[in-house]
C-alpha cells in the first residue's frame, strides 16, 4: 500500500469535487453514525443517572457528559476538506461500513480505505 504524505493527502482532498449524489451518500452515512453514537451516549447517561445516590455523583455525570460532548464534537466534523478522513475513522471503528459509502467515486473510496487501514 502506498500512502501519500499528509500534506499531499489534504491537498488532494481539497481538490476533490463532490457530486450531489456523493454528498447525499456521505451525509447519510455520517448522520447514521452520529445518531448511533448519540443514542449510545444517552443510554450510558441513563445508566449512570440510575446509580446516582449522592450529590457529588451528579457532578460526575455532568463531567462525563461534557467529556463525551467534546469527544463527539471533535470526531464528527462534516467539512468536505476532511470528510473522507472522518469517514475512514468511522469505518475503522465500525461506526459505518464501506457498503454505506457505495456510490462514492473510486478516488474517494481509495482515500477512505487507505486511511482506515493505515490508521489501524
Amino acid at each position: 500500500m502506498v500512502t501519500l504524505p499528509t500534506h499531499n493527502l489534504y491537498s488532494k482532498m481539497r481538490d476533490l469535487r463532490w457530486s450531489p449524489r456523493e454528498k447525499a451518500i456521505a451525509r447519510r452515512a455520517f448522520d447514521r453514525a452520529l445518531h448511533r453514537e448519540l443514542e449510545a451516549t444517552i443510554q450510558e447517561a441513563r445508566q449512570i443517572a440510575a446509580r446516582i445516590k449522592e450529590p457529588n455523583e451528579l457532578w460526575e455525570l455532568e463531567r462525563h457528559l461534557t467529556q463525551r460532548r467534546k469527544e463527539i464534537d471533535a470526531k464528527y466534523e462534516f467539512k468536505y476538506s476532511v470528510l473522507l478522513l472522518v469517514l475512514a475513522d468511522l469505518v475503522r471503528e465500525g461506526g459505518i461500513n464501506l457498503d454505506q459509502l457505495h456510490g462514492l467515486s473510486e478516488d474517494k473510496l481509495r482515500i477512505v480505505c487507505d486511511h482506515a487501514q493505515s490508521a489501524a
